[in-house]
């Protein structure tokens, strides 16, 4: 995509509740396998207390560095990826950092039962998924060939970049992204509704590009926020909440804002293949 192609200037409405950001965030859908062969979508649950959400969406953070006024953010046309959808070992994928699963125990299970494939056994209250993006920027580049090496991580190591310092290669301080999305797993688990969990008990599931193990999940964003709104944001002093100076819109006002499908293609219900593979 053309980096002068801005959303913020195109899109008439967001699904955010930050009515400023009409940035894009783009990760793959879950689906199980069905030991007939036949997939059907994991269905995506709303954040805690956002569970109102259509199709349960996804959790977006901006994180800033230590020092507030050290986070300079994005400029229009910005982008990146983490993660590749063509990765299928653990040493093709220690390129990328920070995307792992979490087997939920409860609604408020963070920061352990952590892998990074899939969960190979039952997830009593679903399975969360993470990607954290690089908070260092070359500080040139609003993009590169294989959207990843314009930016990186701190130079000391570690996924979470706040208070840490960025390489010479990429000294500049960008806002951390960090994406997360429960899948309500629930009803594929023994005992659960339906009780479909496979009976050799190999784990079911599967993204919607093919991979099985989850050494490929990944994740897109593209800046698009209006003007310098998100600017003035990390400029507020010890901004830690989650409005700083931000205009928002209730959930059910989101929820109106839709696009019409681009292909003509089932992706709901019982589905013979993955949506987009072939026979």
């Amino acid at each position: 995509m053309d980096p002068s192609d801005d959303p913020g200037e195109r899109s008439t409405c967001t699904t955010s509740t930050f009515v400023d950001d009409f940035s894009n965030y783009w990760t793959p859908v879950m689906y199980y396998r069905a030991s007939n062969g036949t997939y059907k979508r994991v269905r995506q649950l709303g954040a805690l207390f956002h569970e109102e959400a259509r199709g349960g969406g996804i959790t977006i953070y901006y994180s800033a560095h230590q020092n507030f006024t050290d986070t300079v953010a994005f400029k229009k046309g910005f982008r990146m990826r983490n993660g590749d959808p063509n990765v299928r070992t653990a040493e093709e994928a220690s390129k990328y950092r920070g995307i792992d699963y979490t087997c939920m125990l409860d609604e408020g299970t963070r920061f352990t039962n952590r892998s990074a494939t899939f969960p190979d056994h039952q997830c009593p209250a679903g399975i969360l998924t993470t990607i954290y993006f690089p908070p260092c920027w070359d500080g040139v580049n609003l993009d590169s060939p294989d959207h990843y090496s314009h930016v990186a991580w701190p130079a000391e190591g570690g996924d979470v970049g706040i208070g840490a310092l960025c390489p010479a290669t990429h000294p500049v301080k960008i806002p951390q992204i960090i994406y997360e999305i429960r899948w309500d797993t629930r009803r594929y688990n023994v005992g659960g509704k339906g009780g479909l969990w496979p009976e050799d008990g190999s784990q079911p599931f599967v993204w919607s590009f093919g991979d099985n193990v989850g050494y490929g999940n990944h994740g897109d964003y593209l800046f698009g926020w209006k003007g310098d709104s998100l600017d003035k944001a990390f400029k507020q002093k010890n901004c830690v909440d989650q409005i700083c100076g931000l205009d928002t819109q209730e959930i059910p006002d989101a929820n109106k804002c839709m696009i019409n499908p681009m292909v003509d293609e089932p992706v709901e219900g019982w589905l013979d293949r993955l949506p987009g593979m072939e026979v």
